[in-house]
């Protein structure tokens, strides 16, 4: 029987609920984000699921500070439970509660709707988050998080964004498009959809994948 590679199929990625669910991010990917769509100088970020730091990396070439965590320890950044330990994290000695303007990050999938969640929670203005396009599908996301929530930017790339588990590969492709929502506090427009230009070439560096 030949292998079913269509994107329908290929699109899918499903974990088990005790995976860590580690797809680090191309660095260009979130250097995309800061060149595109959001403006970081002199803010501050929570990355939160950070793994080996491939999206804290790029983002200290933007950001103020960044504070950067996971859940498991992959030698980068703290050892912190986002969603269930308490804020005690810090920002240059001073403790978390003086609360990052962003929280930007690849969540788990699974977990993704709670990580935008407890985002909202702790940042001054805003979340940004990496997801796959299908995302914004599902009744129960809709009911849960976008009817009352709706981010104010669908980021939509136009180049896909290859992701392995577990490593960086500069050769690897995908079937899987991705884009970055992004949620503003105190905004009360419309959802907006914007696109990310092409821009791995110019966004890519040969360090990144070292």
């Amino acid at each position: 029987m030949s292998q079913n590679t269509s994107h329908a199929v290929m699109a899918q990625r499903a974990e088990p609920n005790d995976s860590l669910d580690h797809f680090p991010t191309p660095p260009w990917a979130t250097r995309a984000l800061c060149e595109h769509v959001i403006e970081l100088r002199g803010r501050t970020v929570w990355e939160p699921a950070c793994g080996e730091g491939k999206m804290a990396a790029p983002l200290k070439e933007y950001a103020l500070t960044v504070v950067a965590s996971d859940v498991h320890h992959y030698g980068y950044g703290y050892v912190h439970d986002f969603l269930w330990v308490p804020q005690c994290l810090t920002w240059d000695g001073k403790n978390i509660n003086s609360r990052p303007d962003w929280v930007i990050t690849n969540p788990p999938f699974r977990l993704a709707e709670q990580f935008v969640k407890r985002g909202m929670e702790i940042a001054n203005e805003g979340v940004a988050v990496l997801v796959r396009s299908v995302f914004i599908e599902s009744i129960g996301r809709y009911e849960n998080l976008f009817r009352h929530t709706p981010p104010a930017v669908m980021a939509q790339f136009v180049e896909r964004v290859p992701m392995v588990k577990g490593r960086l590969d500069r050769n690897a492709s995908t079937a899987t498009s991705y884009c970055w929502l992004v949620w503003r506090r105190g905004s009360s427009l419309p959802s907006r959809l914007q696109w990310i230009p092409p821009c791995r070439a110019k966004l890519e560096r040969d360090g990144d994948y070292a």
